[in-house]
């Protein structure tokens, strides 16, 4: 069942994350707080969507097990849905849940009249593949940059 995310669905969603990025491919160490603000940041963002997927648990209540967290992104000619995260459980990956997440956000997105979707993910997973997939197309114009700082000066 995907319906939207809630304040009280951070705590499981930051939970998932975790799950997801601490690992070897993302090399995140997202820790309980420091993920439950970040998620928090986006939740309270004026322009936020988000939704989760909910699925049966053993005990026959539900449990998240997916979330696309996005914002309305202004731009001259037409907005569009800027997804800022999505995950999926990793033990409930390639069931659809992810597809299931886009497809909710494509129906905003025809309600609203907006451009699409945009994002950015990391080139060396599998989710450039997913997002294909799904329809999307790789923006082949846009040059995405960063410059580090030592310790954050």
């Amino acid at each position: 069942m995907i319906r939207r995310i809630e304040r009280e669905d951070i705590p499981a969603c930051a939970a998932i994350m975790r799950e997801v990025y601490n690992n070897p491919l993302w090399q995140c160490r997202w820790n309980e707080k420091t993920s439950e603000a970040y998620l928090t940041d986006y939740f309270e963002a004026k322009k936020f969507l988000g939704f989760v997927c909910e699925i049966e648990n053993e005990g026959g209540g539900r449990e998240i097990c997916a979330a696309m967290f996005c914002h309305e992104k202004i731009w001259w000619n037409n907005s569009e849905l800027f997804i800022d995260e999505m995950f999926v459980l990793p033990s409930m990956q390639r069931r659809g849940y992810g597809s299931a997440l886009l497809e909710a956000g494509e129906e905003y997105i025809k309600e609203k009249a907006l451009a699409g979707f945009t994002l950015t993910t990391n080139r060396h997973s599998f989710a450039p593949a997913f997002y294909e997939k799904n329809g999307f197309e790789r923006a082949e114009h846009i040059l995405y940059m960063y410059k580090s700082m030592e310790n954050g000066q």
